[in-house]
């Protein structure tokens, strides 16, 4: 498995959109608005590849220049529990540490938030409902 950074606009994006796609909006019902797309050609876009086949992604955002957030963190659910999410998760942490960021945080889905804790990060706030179903904010000083 490779990890790297995607480029707006690419081949590799277009797998980026449709996991995202399949993985999170679909299931909720919802799709992907032209304008928020369009946005992301600022943010810094991961994934998780093999043989050319992405296999997980996931993007960060700034909210500052001390914190980065972590969106749309996406793996193919045949691929849950193999260690795709974490190996991420580190390479993201590791890539804001290099650029000198000192906070990640998310609004993290209700179903997810055992995985972040088992990475460290810590719910800090109540819950909320975000894209019709229930999130928490957590965070981890890097």
């Amino acid at each position: 498995m490779a990890l790297q950074l995607i480029e707006h606009g690419s081949p590799e994006y277009q797998q980026m959109l449709n996991l995202r796609n399949l993985v999170l909006r679909k299931p909720l019902g919802l799709e992907f608005d032209p304008i928020e797309l369009e946005k992301e050609s600022h943010d810094i876009l991961i994934g998780a590849f093999e043989d050319g086949d992405i296999l997980g992604c996931c993007m960060l955002i700034e909210e500052n220049p001390a914190t980065l957030r972590l969106r749309q963190m996406a793996v193919f659910n045949e691929k849950q529990g193999k260690g795709i999410g974490r190996a991420m998760m580190h390479f993201a942490e590791n890539l804001a540490r290099e650029r000198g960021y000192k906070t990640l945080n998310m609004h993290a889905r209700k179903n997810s938030v055992g995985f972040y804790e088992k990475m460290g990060y810590q719910v800090t706030s109540q819950e909320f409902t975000e894209v019709t179903i229930p999130h928490v904010i957590m965070e981890k000083k890097l």
